[in-house]
């Protein structure tokens, strides 16, 4: 293997213009992945309730099941892709039914999170690696910002 093939790949640290900017693209993909994820919640749901005969099921709702299970399937790699999409991007996704996301940062030399949910107009918070959504906080002044 070669040394070149096991560097770690470096860290993208957005700014909040850069944040901004990705959003057109980022608002698409998202309400892709917050409808796919409700879909698939509802078509795990159903496969559950299914599922609850005890395995007692006339042929028709077998080919249900086995219907629901392709399309959940089906379901599932497309999320895959949007994860891959997202990660490409260097984006993190938090919550896939609220379409919440967070940018890695640097702020005053430390890496934080710039958090931004499907809905804000702008990216507007921030909050520690480590304290997640509930530690969101405004963002200040652009000049302090690292833009």
């Amino acid at each position: 293997m070669k040394a070149t093939s096991r560097r770690k790949a470096k860290k993208k640290y957005y700014t909040v213009a850069e944040a901004n900017a990705m959003l057109p693209l980022l608002r698409a993909i998202l309400r892709d992945i917050t409808v796919l994820a409700n879909d698939l919640r509802e078509r795990y749901e159903r496969l559950q309730r299914l599922n609850q005969t005890g395995g007692k099921l006339d042929t028709a709702h077998q080919e249900e099941v086995q219907h629901l299970l392709e399309e959940f399937e089906r379901g599932q790699d497309k999320m895959r892709e949007y994860e891959d999409e997202l990660k490409k991007l260097d984006v993190e996704l938090k919550d896939y039914y609220t379409g919440l996301i967070d940018f890695r940062h640097l702020r005053d030399g430390k890496e934080v999170y710039l958090c931004w949910r499907l809905g804000e107009d702008d990216v507007a918070h921030w909050h520690e690696l480590n304290s997640g959504f509930s530690g969101r906080k405004k963002l200040e002044t652009v000049g302090a910002l690292g833009q």
